[in-house]
């Protein structure tokens, strides 16, 4: 980044590391534009929205940097592309990733978009990734503080999109740009990091889908068939899931496979032709755990899949990559085969694939076995 001076707009979304990112770039003499993206309207005064506060953030970040902001509003192109697509595979019994889906299709798609409008030769997020050119292809890496990389989350972008992409707290820890934000007196210095579903913020989950999803209660059995107790539709559950069954009363009589009488029940199967949800006690029982999975939808960063063999992957957010051997599946899907299980291994979430620090792309986990 430190080359050529060139005009660049800069997500701001009010948090810190956006704020750092733009601050950065503005001492390398950049021509920096603030951008803050508004991708959310229902319920936008509710005590769960922080939109008006965000970008009240940003804009007292863009002031103190001494940068022009400008405030968009993407809900349309939100609702047509991440959220109908959330709700579609809810009803389908799978648990998706919305914030994979708005990187691809809104941060690096309509922002970048409206960014060369402007007439910028690159954008700019708060992202911890990194971006290295070799011999014109552009490769998407981990960012250097491995307990805050998001490499994960931006697997499907394109060359295209990679190319016009910078990460300038890539290259930092966090701690880092804490200490930097506070130096530079930025307002959002000691700001929380946000958390939850980029939509939803910090709002109860259930209590949010309950608006868009029909829900028709049904039977919650165990390993062996027995009825616990009903579900309040299987939309509301995700493997793997502890919290929320609704079973922190029910004792398993004798120690069924991968756990004692008083072990955590976890979600592990769902039927969706029976509308029956199964659940199974102990962390370690065999139902949540998978030697193989096949992902289709597949985006790879090159542009086309790498070659079969050993590469590495994780099957959600903050997993460790765990080795794995990949082969080609019908219709472009892939196969992984894991040297050790894998922990509820989820339809509708992602499989991303690395080579060392190079994330490759990945996949949206179609089964598991």
């Amino acid at each position: 980044m430190s080359g050529k001076k060139q005009r660049v707009v800069v997500g701001l979304s009010g948090g810190v590391d956006s704020a750092v990112s733009a601050w950065l770039l503005k001492q390398q003499g950049h021509e920096v534009v603030g951008l803050f993206m508004k991708n959310w309207e229902d319920d936008d005064d509710d005590e769960y929205c922080s939109s008006r506060q965000d970008f009240l953030d940003a804009a007292s970040v863009a002031d103190v940097i001494g940068i022009e902001i400008e405030h968009v509003n993407f809900a349309a192109e939100y609702k047509d592309r991440v959220f109908a697509e959330f709700l579609r595979e809810y009803e389908a019994g799978r648990t998706p990733n919305p914030d994979v889906l708005c990187n691809a299709e809104i941060k690096f798609k309509a922002f970048l978009d409206h960014a060369m409008r402007l007439g910028a030769a690159k954008i700019a997020t708060g992202h911890y990734a990194r971006v290295r050119e070799i011999g014109g292809c552009h490769q998407l890496l981990k960012g250097l503080d491995a307990s805050k990389d998001q490499s994960y989350f931006l697997h499907r972008l394109s060359q295209a999109q990679l190319s016009r992409t910078l990460f300038p707290v890539g290259e930092l820890p966090k701690t880092e740009v804490r200490r930097l934000a506070a130096e530079i007196r930025l307002p959002v210095a000691a700001k929380k990091d946000s958390t939850g579903i980029c939509f939803i913020g910090e709002r109860p989950f259930r209590e949010f889908l309950n608006r868009y999803l029909a829900h028709a209660p049904g039977p919650i059995l165990d390993d062996r068939g027995r009825t616990l107790g009903e579900h309040v539709g299987l939309s509301f559950y995700t493997l793997g899931q502890r919290k929320g069954i609704g079973l922190g009363g029910v004792k398993e009589r004798g120690a069924p496979r991968g756990g004692g009488a008083h072990e955590p029940w976890f979600v592990a199967r769902k039927d969706l032709e029976r509308n029956t949800l199964y659940v199974v006690q102990g962390h370690d029982h065999p139902w949540l755990q998978s030697c193989r999975l096949e992902a289709d939808d597949a985006s790879w960063i090159a542009g086309a899949p790498p070659a079969s063999g050993p590469l590495a992957a994780k099957t959600r957010y903050r997993q460790t990559d765990a080795p794995c051997v990949l082969a080609p599946g019908a219709n472009g899907a892939f196969l992984l085969d894991f040297g050790a299980p894998q922990w509820a291994v989820t339809p509708g979430q992602s499989a991303v694939l690395y080579d060392g620090e190079v994330c490759l792309g990945g996949g949206v986990i179609a089964g598991s076995g």
